[in-house]
C-alpha cells in the first residue's frame, strides 16, 4: 500500500483536508511518542500552518504539489530556518539555523507537512541511536531493542506510522540499516544525486540524504522529489530529477541478478534464510540469478573507519564555541574551545575525532588515510567489474536483526553493524533495503539491492519486484 501517495491523492481532490491528516498522525505521535523517542522536536505549530496552506491552495483550484498534506519528519541533522537543527548534540542543542535545506525547500514545495525533527546517533555516528544527548530512540517493533542507526528516529517514525516517510542521512548505511530493523524501505542514492546543501557534514565524500517510507512507490515519489542538480552543493551532479515512479510496474523478467557472496557470508543465518527466499522468488519472476564476488569489499569496513572519522575530524572543527551553539566560558579562547568542545560533544564523536585526527597527522597521511583511500579505489573497481556482468547486486542489509539496548557495547561489534552498507558508500553507488519477512525473535529483515552509479531506475524496478513478490507471500504488511 502506497500511504503517502494515498494521502496525497486524497488531498488533492479534496476528498480529505491536510489539517485532518495532520491530527491524525499528531494523535498517533501523542500517544506512543514517549515510549518510542523518535523525535527531538515535533513541529505543531510549524505543520498546521502549512496544512492550512495547502487547504487553502486546494479550495482555490491550485495543485499544491505531488506531495501534498503528506506529514514528514526530518533528521535532526538537516537545517530547517529558524527551528532548533541539533544533530542529538550538547553542542547544537540550541542552533536555529538562518535557512533551509535544499532538501527542505524542495519537500515544502511539494506539498509535505513537516511534523518534527528526528532524533540520531550523535552528528550520525553510531548504528543505533543510542549515542543521542537526548536519549536513544526504540524500536517500534520491540521496546527493548535498537532501531538501528544513525537514522533510527527517522525508521521508528516511519515503522511506528508517525508519518508516512521520513528523511535520513547515510554515511556508511545510516539509512538502510534501520530501515532494515525497522522494517520500512530505505534508499541512499547516488552519490551527488540528491544536494546535500543543508546537511550538517559528517563525511563530506560519503554523506547521501534519502528517504525512508513505507512503501517502495513512496520512497521513489519523495526521491524524485528531492533529486535533481543544486548549484549551492558543488558535489551535485547536474541532470534532472530522477523518474522512477514509471519504473516499478515493469517487472524483472530477463534481469541479471548478482549474489554477493561476500555480504552474504557476513550475515546471520536467519537474515540470510530470508535473502534467499527473496533471491528464489525473484528467480521465479524471470530474473537471472548468479553468484558474484566483489573481493574489495572485505576491506570496507577497514577503509571506511579511517576515511569517515578523518573527514569528520576536519567537518566538526568549525563547532568550537566561536560561531554555533554551545560555549562555556575559559580563561582564554583555548581554554574555551576545550571546555566547549569537551561538554558538548559525546563519547563516541569524541573517539572519532581523535582517530580522524591522528590518521591525517604528519607522518600517518600515507600510511593511514591514503592507503585508505587507495581501498576505495579497489572497492570501486570491483563494483565496476560486478556491473559489467549483471543489472544489480543483491545481499542482506544487516547482518542480523535489531538487538538489544548494550548488546553491542564493544565499539568493534557496533561498527560490523555497517558490513553490508558501507561498500557502498565508500563507491557513491546508490543501494536501497526492502522489507522481506521476518528473521530471529520475530523481527523484521531487509534484503539490500545494489546498483551502479546513476542505476537508481533499475535498482527501484527490482525493489518493487521484491515488495510485490514479498506481498504475495504474506511477508510485508
Amino acid at each position: 500500500m502506497s500511504f503517502a501517495l494515498s494521502i496525497a491523492a486524497e488531498v488533492r481532490s479534496g476528498e480529505r483536508t491536510a489539517v485532518d491528516v495532520l491530527d491524525e498522525h499528531l494523535g498517533r505521535i501523542d500517544t506512543s511518542e514517549d515510549e518510542v523517542h523518535a523525535f527531538n522536536l515535533v513541529t505543531r505549530d510549524l505543520a498546521r500552518h502549512q496544512a492550512e496552506g495547502i487547504d487553502a491552495a486546494v479550495a482555490d483550484g491550485r495543485d499544491p504539489g505531488p506531495l501534498a498534506g503528506v506529514p514528514i519528519a526530518l533528521k535532526d541533522n538537516m537545517c530547517t530556518r529558524g527551528v532548533p537543527t541539533t544533530c542529538s548534540s550538547r553542542i547544537l542543542s540550541d542552533w536555529r539555523p538562518p535557512y533551509d535545506a535544499t532538501v527542505v525547500e524542495r519537500l515544502a514545495a511539494a506539498g509535505a507537512v513537516l511534523v518534527g525533527k528526528t532524533n540520531l546517533d550523535e552528528f550520525a555516528m553510531g548504528s543505533s541511536t543510542e549515542n543521542s544527548a537526548f536519549g536513544p530512540t526504540r524500536n517500534p517493533h520491540d521496546l527493548s531493542r535498537v532501531p538501528g542507526g544513525s537514522s533510527g528516529g527517522s525508521a521508528a517514525a516511519v515503522a511506528a506510522r508517525f508519518v508516512p516517510v521520513a528523511l535520513g542521512s547515510d554515511t556508511g548505511g545510516s539509512i538502510r540499516q534501520p530501515a532494515a530493523m525497522c522494517g520500512v524501505v530505505g534508499v541512499k542514492p547516488t552519490y551527488g544525486a540528491v544536494s546535500r546543501f543543508g546537511l550538517v557534514a559528517f563525511a563530506s565524500s560519503l554523506d547521501q540524504i534519502g528517504p525512508l517510507a513505507n512503501s517502495v512507490a513512496d520512497a521513489a515519489a519523495t526521491l524524485e522529489v528531492i533529486s535533481g542538480h543544486d548549484k549551492f552543493d558543488s558535489t551535485s551532479i547536474e541532470r534532472a530529477p530522477l523518474d522512477l515512479t514509471s519504473q516499478l510496474g515493469l517487472g524483472i523478467d530477463g534481469l541479471k541478478i548478482g549474489v554477493v557472496k561476500e555480504l552474504n557470508a557476513a550475515a546471520d543465518t536467519d537474515v540470510q534464510v530470508r535473502v534467499d527466499a527473496a533471491l528464489e522468488l525473484l528467480a521465479s519472476a524471470g530474473a537471472d540469478v548468479v553468484e558474484v564476488s566483489v573481493p574489495a569489499v572485505t576491506y570496507g569496513l577497514t577503509a571506511y573507519y579511517l576515511i569517515a572519522p578523518a573527514e569528520a575530524s576536519s567537518n566538526l572543527a568549525r563547532f568550537d564555541g566561536v560561531r554555533y551553539g554551545l560555549r562555556i566560558d575559559g580563561d582564554d579562547v583555548h581554554e574555551m574551545m576545550v571546555n566547549t568542545r569537551t561538554a558538548g560533544f559525546g563519547d563516541e564523536v569524541k573517539a572519532r575525532i581523535m582517530l580522524g585526527t591522528y590518521a591525517l597527522s604528519a607522518g600517518y597521511y600515507d600510511a593511514f588515510y591514503g592507503k585508505a583511500q587507495k581501498l576505495r579505489t579497489l572497492v570501486r573497481r570491483d563494483f565496476d567489474a560486478a556491473y559489467e556482468n549483471v543489472d544489480v547486486l543483491i545481499s542482506a542489509t544487516a547482518p542480523s536483526v535489531a538487538f538489544e539496548f548494550g548488546d553491542k557495547s564493544d565499539p568493534l561489534a557496533m561498527y560490523k553493524c555497517d558490513v553490508c552498507t558501507i561498500p557502498s558508500n565508500l563507491g557513491g553507488d546508490p543501494a536501497m533495503s526492502v522489507p522481506f519477512g521476518s528473521g530471529a525473535h520475530g523481527l523484521p529483515v531487509g534484503v539490500q539491492v545494489l546498483a551502479p552509479p546513476g542505476g537508481e531506475q533499475v535498482m527501484f524496478r527490482m525493489a518493487a519486484a521484491i515488495e510485490r513478490l514479498g506481498a504475495q507471500e504474506g511477508l510485508i504488511r
